[in-house]
């Protein structure tokens, strides 16, 4: 089997500084100021390990759900109405599909974001799998999705598994699950910290891989 893992905020979607905006709101409606640079830095993380960058673990504890549902909601209000693809996502799809890979989507948004987000993206009929939060104990730079992707994919220790995603915390997460990642600098990461994280190609955005899907490793060999 073949097959490719997406990550989507970042790497599908046009969506990284509204996440960004939605976590100092919600911080700042907590009483807790925040740079929005630093918050940016940090998307591609899920809550649990988002939070502990900016808050205590004491106020976690005793905050923590309730912060995080706060800000959930206010994305879905404010922000998402205004998320839009990157170009050239379905195309890559299709052509991914027509070269004979399966499709996954790993995400660190709960399952019912992932479900938006893929109607947004238009790929629905495309993709073979999906996981959400809802499948790991633990969010990127863990290897909890990927890992729950990989198990959804029935996946056998010959088969060829590329992630793609924008974050460094794609590759790291990635690369502790054992799969290498593709990097695309859509989401607002500098090329040296993709490559950093061990990101094995770099392209601007799905389209760009697309134009050289040929010469990409998702390409037959």
């Amino acid at each position: 089997m073949r097959a490719v893992i997406f990550d989507i905020d970042g790497t599908l979607l046009d969506s990284v500084d509204l996440h960004a905006r939605a976590w100092v709101e919600a911080f700042a409606h907590f009483g807790v100021a925040t740079d929005e640079a630093q918050v940016r830095s940090q998307i591609g993380k899920g809550g649990d390990e988002l939070m502990p960058v900016f808050l205590p673990a004491e106020r976690i504890e005793r905050e923590g759900d309730t912060i995080e549902a706060y800000r959930s909601d206010l994305f879905k209000r404010k922000f998402l109405p205004e998320v839009r693809p990157f170009p050239g996502v379905r195309a890559l799809f299709e052509r991914i599909r027509a070269d004979g890979l399966k499709i996954a989507l790993a995400s660190s948004g709960k399952r019912s974001e992932v479900e938006r987000y893929t109607e947004i993206l238009g790929i629905g009929d495309l993709v073979d799998v999906s996981t959400s939060s809802d499948d790991a104990d633990r969010s990127k730079p863990h290897p909890d999705i990927f890992e729950a992707a990989l198990k959804k994919l029935n996946r056998a220790p010959s088969d060829q598994i590329h992630v793609v995603g924008d974050t460094p915390y794609d590759a790291e997460a990635a690369a502790k699950a054992g799969l290498p990642t593709i990097g695309l600098l859509c989401g607002g990461f500098p090329e040296a910290d993709l490559s950093g994280a061990g990101c094995i190609a770099l392209y601007r955005d799905p389209q760009d891989l697309l134009d050289w899907f040929a010469q990409s490793p998702l390409a037959k060999r």
